[in-house]
């Protein structure tokens, strides 16, 4: 069975570690702003296990001329169950999320390899691939809602 619902953003953690920061200390996975009232952080469940995590910022880009912007950052499925279409699930619960709050604009900073998917969910990238530094090569990508 597979849920979708809130988590608390250290439960983010044991997938976003060995996803997006394999072979990094732990405490690389926590972000400036996790702990905000304004963040939102969702995992999907497959049965009773955490297999995949995103999470939602209250986070204005200087790029967009939009006033309710959010961003999406750490989303993450483990590697045994990427492939399975559990990270459109977990982009389609931040998009519900965002029409519900009324924002108008979802973006995020891509990694190269993860760019396709995203494309294949509506997202644009705007401007050059660029690199964050000890993580790799990044688009930013957005998606008017």
């Amino acid at each position: 069975m597979i849920q979708i619902k809130p988590v608390p953003a250290k439960f983010t953690h044991v997938v976003r570690h060995p996803v997006l920061r394999p072979g990094k200390p732990i405490d690389t996975c926590i972000f400036e702003g996790d702990d905000l009232s304004s963040t939102k952080h969702f995992g999907l469940y497959f049965n009773e296990d955490l297999i995949g995590v995103i999470s939602v910022f209250e986070n204005k880009s200087s790029i967009f001329n939009h006033p309710n912007q959010l961003q999406i950052r750490g989303m993450a499925v483990l590697e045994k169950f990427q492939g399975k279409g559990y990270g459109r699930l977990l982009v389609n619960e931040v998009e519900n999320y965002a029409k519900k709050v009324k924002s108008n604009l979802i973006w995020f900073n891509a990694r190269e390899n993860a760019a396709k998917f995203y494309k294949i969910l509506g997202y644009e990238i705007y401007g050059s691939l660029f690199d964050i530094a000890g993580i790799g090569l990044h688009y930013v990508m957005y998606k008017q809602i």
